[in-house]
């Protein structure tokens, strides 16, 4: 199976019902493409949506989600890595969504021992990194992080010169 991510925006926030509903909708579709849904993240907002699947491919999930009325999105594939000691419960207490773009294919070592070079930063700051999902093609990655806040994970990340594209809390929906 492959890893699929969905990013997608929206003018008019979203609202849990909205979110419902559109699961809902998406079900059927899903089940016919073999697609199973892992979960989705909700930015505060309610404007930034990041979806993850598991698929045969990703044209098999972009199908699946524009048969079910779903607006488009940016599809991609890629991996999923997960911190030392992860666990379902360290997950669900993730709660900020870091984007990352890079003009050239990176490496998840590179971003690792850029991270471990600023794990004091992290620390200070009180921010656990969770789980970081990379591109196939390495050039875009998002990565999740437990904090008290959105602003203490973009100050840690700033303090530990790692790149950083967009910071935002979130909410999650799980199956």
């Amino acid at each position: 199976m492959t890893e699929v991510l969905v990013e997608r925006n929206w003018e008019e926030p979203l609202t849990d019902a909205d979110m419902q509903i559109m699961f809902s909708n998406a079900l059927g579709c899903l089940n016919i493409h073999r697609v199973d849904w892992s979960g989705s993240l909700l930015s505060a907002d309610g404007r930034d949506l990041f979806c993850h699947y598991s698929a045969a491919d990703a044209e098999s999930a972009r199908i699946a989600l524009q048969q079910a009325g779903s607006p488009r999105g940016h599809v991609w594939a890629g991996s999923v890595h997960d911190a030392p000691g992860f666990t379902n419960d360290v997950l669900a207490r993730a709660n900020v969504l870091v984007s990352r773009r890079f003009e050239a294919p990176v490496g998840l070592e590179e971003v690792q021992a850029v991270e471990h070079a600023g794990a004091s930063c992290l620390s200070t700051h009180r921010v656990h990194f969770v789980r970081t999902y990379l591109s196939t093609d390495r050039r875009r990655m998002i990565s999740l992080y437990q904090a008290p806040d959105a602003e203490s994970v973009r100050l840690a990340l700033h303090d530990a010169s790692m790149p950083v594209e967009r910071v935002w809390a979130f909410r999650q929906f799980r199956p």
